[in-house]
């Protein structure tokens, strides 16, 4: 446990953002999947929806520090060639 009271502080301040991350990293999964699940259902609009959702919400955990922008541009290439690839 810390002494020092800027360090008690910055604990503080870390959980909070931890928090915060991990909330924008699951609704990432969950937009993720949605896109997954609807062209997999071969709902070819559904899917393209669902896929331009997941790349917005990409983008904005970039854009926020969630996750380093090269990390951002290869997992929308790989979901997106995930989902042209089950509608075919």
């Amino acid at each position: 446990m810390a002494n020092i009271q800027s360090q008690i502080k910055r604990n503080r301040q870390n959980e909070k953002r931890r928090i915060a991350n991990k909330a924008v990293r699951s609704e990432l999964k969950t937009s993720i999947k949605a896109a997954v699940t609807a062209a997999e259902s071969g709902d070819g609009d559904q899917a393209q929806v669902a896929l331009r959702l997941a790349q917005i919400r990409i983008d904005k955990a970039a854009s926020s520090g969630v996750m380093k922008k090269e990390t951002a541009a290869r997992r929308k290439s790989q979901l997106t060639k995930h989902v042209n690839s089950l509608l075919g």
